[in-house]
Order: structure tokens, then C-alpha cells, then sequence
């Protein structure tokens, strides 16, 4: 259960730092590979690029921290 806090403290952060920042790292590299086309079409105000970059970003970076954290609850039990 901790897990999903983890994941979602994360997620939350990765969106709103890739929100202020659109160019962060795998998000849009993601976003470019899936062959998705840049518009600024607003999404709740958000461009539609950044708003598909900050969910890419979010997941990616919740699931990495999430799957940290619980090797690291294995090795210490």
C-alpha cells in the first residue's frame, strides 16, 4: 500500500516540474517516438504536447521510484 503512495507523490511532482519545464527528459522523447503530432490545442489550459509529455513523464518516473522503493522494502526484510 505504501507502494501506491510512492507512485502517486511522484507522479504528481513529475507532472507539475514537466508542466513549468516541457522539455524534461523521456517525456518528449516518448511523446516524438510514438509519432504523436506537437499541437497547442488546449487541454484544461495546457497545451496538448505538454499535457502528453507531463503523463509520460509522470508514469515513467512513478514506476521507476515505486519499483525502488519496493526493492528496497525486500532487501530490508
Amino acid at each position: 500500500m505504501k507502494g501506491v503512495i510512492v507512485f502517486l507523490v511522484v507522479f504528481v511532482i513529475l507532472i507539475v516540474v514537466t508542466l513549468g519545464y516541457p522539455d524534461l527528459p523521456l517525456g518528449i522523447q516518448i511523446y516524438d517516438a510514438v509519432g504523436l503530432e506537437h499541437s497547442d490545442y488546449p487541454i484544461l489550459g495546457i497545451p496538448a504536447t505538454t499535457f502528453g509529455c507531463a503523463i509520460f513523464n509522470g508514469v515513467i518516473y512513478g514506476v521507476i521510484a515505486w519499483l525502488i522503493y519496493s526493492l528496497y522494502e525486500r532487501w530490508r526484510s
